[in-house]
């Protein structure tokens, strides 16, 4: 019996030796620390490693991170200036930089820094209107950083970002700045399709202005190079009619070549006869009774055969003559038009005149 008692009673110290060795050493990890409290008040901190620390004495508290943390609140409601309520979503990135005042300072560091972002949340965002709440992030974010690295100095906390994750306006304002974006959308495009519907417009008109000053243009070059030729060909004639030197003989020859085609004018129902017919054929007459001279057009050829061609060609032109005189008083007839009263030549009454001999 007494064998078994000493049995059990070193069993129960060795047990109570290995607890006791047990709560004696502390593996710390690294980045995190653990406060110490000896008989019921603060003794020191942990540092990350082995530590060792007197059991039943001393009371080692949980670890605390001292890494940078993010923690993102929930979505709270806030009041802007002009009476809107709005959802705001925060997200804080802060890291404990002394344990001891995280422990002892404040009870929830965590709760505590929350609370602390909503209220001062709510005091920034409360003097801004909806439109300046929504753009001017930046501005709210510094602040609040600003005053929740103030506050939380104390309790061992450095809150390093603050960032605005949503802003949520009620469903109503979002409609009304939807139909708004939607209604500047279609302002931009209305306007962008009047300044291209212009600008086309303006490009048609430059191009038939160009079209047209460069139609003008050849217009007027052609007009110039046609009254070139025309005063070329006048001037050619005129040299040339000078050069031959012609006589009334010649030019009372032509009048009646000429003669034929005035009466064969499809509106010539009432045709005067003009009294310079009968001397144009009487100077027709007696210029081939006569010998022609030479002149510098007929040297180079026979005086007797453009005599013989040329009273051909007069008899040809005075029947040519008659004809269109006999048609025009059928004309007359038919359509019952008063005979001209002008004195007329008919070839008939000419004196005869001898043609000249052919050659030998």
């Amino acid at each position: 019996m007494e064998a078994s008692a000493f049995l059990i009673v070193g069993l129960l110290v060795a047990v109570l030796a290995v607890f006791t060795v047990i709560r004696a050493v502390r593996i710390v990890p690294q980045a995190r620390a653990r406060n110490v409290e000896r008989l019921g008040r603060y003794h020191r901190t942990l540092k990350p490693g082995l530590n060792v620390v007197i059991p039943y004495i001393d009371r080692v508290y949980p670890v605390i991170d001292l890494r940078e943390q993010v923690v993102s609140f929930q979505p709270q409601p806030v009041i802007t200036e002009d009476n809107l309520v709005v959802e705001i979503d925060t997200v804080l990135y802060f890291q404990v930089t002394d344990p001891r005042a995280a422990s002892y300072e404040i009870a929830n560091f965590l709760q505590a820094v929350e609370q602390l972002t909503v209220t001062t949340l709510r005091n920034v965002v409360g003097s801004m209107d909806l439109e300046k709440t929504l753009t001017s992030r930046d501005t709210i974010n510094n602040q609040l950083r600003g005053v929740l690295d103030e506050a939380t100095g104390k309790w061992g906390l450095r809150v390093n970002r603050v960032e605005i994750k949503a802003i949520d306006p009620p469903q109503s304002i979002k409609d009304a700045m939807e139909k708004q974006m939607r209604a500047e959308r279609d302002k931009r495009a209305a306007i962008l399709g009047a300044e291209g519907q212009r600008q086309s417009q303006i490009l048609t008109a430059e191009g038939d202005k160009q079209s047209a000053v460069l139609r003008a243009e050849g217009n007027r070059t052609a007009e110039i190079l046609k009254a070139e030729g025309q005063s070329r060909a006048i001037d050619e004639v005129f040299q040339a009619v000078h050069r031959n030197d012609p006589d009334p003989k010649l030019l009372a020859y032509q009048y009646l070549q000429v003669l034929p085609q005035i009466a064969q004018g499809p509106g010539n129902n009432f045709w005067v006869i003009p009294g310079e017919v009968t001397s144009a054929l009487q100077n027709v007459t007696r210029a081939f009774s006569e010998v022609l001279p030479q002149s510098s057009a007929t040297r180079e050829s026979s005086s007797d055969a453009l005599a013989v061609q040329a009273a051909n060609d007069a008899a040809q032109a005075a029947e040519a003559a008659a004809e269109a005189l006999a048609d025009a008083a059928e004309a007359d007839a038919a359509t019952g038009a008063i005979p001209p009263r002008f004195p007329t030549a008919d070839p008939r009454d000419l004196p005869d005149a001898p043609l000249p001999d052919p050659p030998s």
